[in-house]
Order: C-alpha cells, then sequence, then structure tokens
C-alpha cells in the first residue's frame, strides 16, 4: 500500500502539489490523469525518490520512504524518453541494474530470459544495438529493464506517449496483461483518457496540483464529481438555458437553468427512446467512420452533438430535421 500524506511539493514560491492525500491499494494499476502541468508526474517522480516534498510524508506498507535513497525504493521506472543506453545490446541494458546488484553471470542471464520471455523481447533481438531497434520494441526493453529488479512498485510516466496510434492501442493491452501476470503495485500517468480508462483499477484526476477525483473509471465516466472532471473525460456536451428549460418542462427532474448542464455525447440518441424527453434539431454536420456516425446538431439556438452507431440503414444528411431523445438521468450539473 501506498500514502501520500498532506504531500506539498513547491517549487520557490509555485506549489505544484497542494496538500496531497491519497492511498493506492497493493496490487492496483493506479492512473494519475490530467493535462499537462497539472503534477501527476510530479507526483510520480516524489514516490520515486526524484523529488523531495517540501511538506508531507510518503509510506509504502505503512514505512516512511519520504527520506529514503532512490537506490533502496525498490522502486521501478520507466520513463517518457525509456532513458536506455544506446550504445549498449538490449541484454547489456536490461543487465545493467543487476551488475550494479553484483548478481552472479549466471544468475542475471536466467532472470533476463525470463523477463524478456514475459515481455516477448527474442533471443536474437537481446543482442541487438538500442538503436537498431523500433520505438515499440525500445519501450519493452525500457519495460524489462525495471522489471527484471523485481520492484514492489513500478511508476510509468507516459510510456506510450512516442509511438503511433495502433501501437499504442497493442502495447496497452499487453501492459495490462503483464501488471496482471506479475500483481506489482502499478502507478501510470497519462493524459489521455482513453488509454487511463483502458488501463486502469482506479484513476485519479489532477488539475492544478489538486487531485478533483479519485475512483473507477466507470464511476470517472459516468459520476463525474466535478465539472472539471466531467468536461475533461470524453466528448462532452454542454447543455444552456434554452435547452434546460425545455427538458425541465417535459421531465420530472428538474436542473438549474442558471448552471450550464453536461451530457455525454453518445448519451444523445436519433431514434425514439420510451420515457425520454425528445427535442427538434437540424443536422448541421456529420462524420461517418463505419462503425459510428458522428452528427453535428443545432437545437433552439444551441450546437449539439451526437454519436450514432451505425446499423445499415439511413445516414441524416445537412439541413435534414431530426430528433434528439435525451434521458434526463444522464445529464450532469455542478453547483
Amino acid at each position: 500500500m501506498i500514502e501520500f500524506k498532506g504531500v506539498e511539493i513547491k517549487y520557490n514560491s509555485f506549489i505544484a502539489i497542494k496538500e496531497l492525500d491519497l492511498v493506492i491499494k497493493a496490487g492496483e494499476f493506479f492512473t494519475f490523469l490530467g493535462p499537462s502541468g497539472c503534477g501527476k508526474t510530479t507526483t510520480l517522480r516524489a514516490l520515486a525518490g526524484f523529488i523531495h516534498p517540501t511538506k508531507g510524508r510518503i509510506c509504502v506498507n505503512d514505512k516512511d520512504i519520504t527520506d529514503v535513497p532512490v537506490e533502496k525504493r525498490e522502486i521501478g521506472m520507466v520513463f517518457q524518453s525509456y532513458a536506455l543506453f544506446p550504445t549498449m545490446t538490449v541484454y547489456e541494458n536490461i543487465a545493467f541494474g543487476l551488475k550494479v546488484k553484483k548478481l552472479k553471470k549466471d544468475e542475471i542471464e536466467s532472470k533476463i530470459l525470463k523477463v524478456s520471455d514475459k515481455i516477448k523481447i527474442t533471443k536474437e533481438q537481446l543482442y541487438r544495438n538500442i538503436s537498431d531497434l523500433s520505438g515499440g520494441q525500445q519501450q519493452r526493453v525500457a519495460l524489462a529493464r525495471a522489471i527484471v529488479l523485481e520492484p514492489e512498485i513500478l511508476c510509468l510516466d507516459e510510456p506510450l506517449s512516442n509511438l503511433d496510434a495502433k501501437l499504442r492501442v497493442d502495447l496497452r493491452g499487453e501492459l495490462k496483461r503483464l501488471q496482471k501476470d506479475l500483481g506489482i503495485t502499478t502507478l501510470y500517468v497519462t493524459h489521455d483518457q482513453e488509454e487511463a480508462l483502458t488501463l486502469s483499477d482506479r484513476i485519479a484526476v489532477f488539475n492544478n496540483g489538486y487531485i478533483e477525483q479519485v475512483g473507477a473509471p466507470y464511476d470517472i465516466y459516468n459520476r463525474s464529481e466535478s465539472e472539471f472532471v466531467c468536461d475533461f473525460i470524453g466528448d462532452i456536451n454542454r447543455l444552456q438555458k434554452n435547452v434546460i428549460k425545455v427538458i425541465n418542462e417535459k421531465s420530472d427532474k428538474q436542473f438549474n437553468e442558471l448552471l450550464t448542464a453536461f451530457i455525454r455525447v453518445e448519451r444523445i440518441h436519433t431514434k425514439p427512446k420510451k420515457d425520454y424527453v425528445s427535442l427538434e434539431a437540424v443536422v448541421k454536420d456529420f462524420e461517418y467512420n463505419g462503425v459510428m456516425t458522428k452528427y453535428s446538431v443545432e437545437t433552439m439556438g444551441e450546437s449539439i452533438k451526437c454519436i450514432e452507431k451505425n446499423d445499415g440503414e439511413r445516414i441524416y444528411k445537412p439541413g435534414e430535421n431530426i430528433s434528439l431523445y435525451i434521458n434526463p438521468k444522464d445529464i450532469m450539473q455542478f453547483s
């Protein structure tokens, strides 16, 4: 178990992390999610020992590690840049930490072969130079180098951000599988909402040095606790006074017409739904991607987006009048 107790991190007069209290369970895949500069990487580096908190304590399994040197924390770290030695072979990179620990040659070889098999690094690749590998292969080597030391905790700082979209999707599935197989408590930093929702057991959403919400992906997405979380996670519509007024007139659930309301794009439908509120709209544009069609429509002077799964029926064209169907229970509003 990892605990941040009243942790503050300050650079001169700038407070990067403000009174952070957070508990991460053993064996969790826990993600720090947020925009650039929100404090997520700073928090991760404080856990790893690269940054010392201005205030507060960091504990692992009830042991205070705030002042423990980096090399004695038993925490594996994979950086965004991978930080591999370009003139060394893959084998030499993975072996580096084991040699520092003065393990015997045959023990080093055994551990490297075992971890390479788990991470799908071939024997041929083990003896190639790092500079000869693709970005995806280098990412695997960086993971292997961290995992081979058998750390209690694995910290991953945006490890997939330098890869192309398809490779990111492929490797995040492998990351999740590997984490479950090894049972290592894993902390993952990303600004990618889809990545966080897909990988995580729980997520902490950061904003300007604070945590706005901690929860399972389902709760973060469907039960957002603040306007920031609601707006940052996924694709969202903002419903203004004109639309909210009509929804109030047609529904038992009442909303404050002076406040902006939010609803996710996939929760607005173009096909009739029982007990849903209907709104008349005009199609302005659409994007067809095969599986789904995203419509941009206008209703009561407001622009709204909605997504429909393609079922082989017709696609609405710009200028067509359509009806939108909304379940008031899907609307979120914050005071």
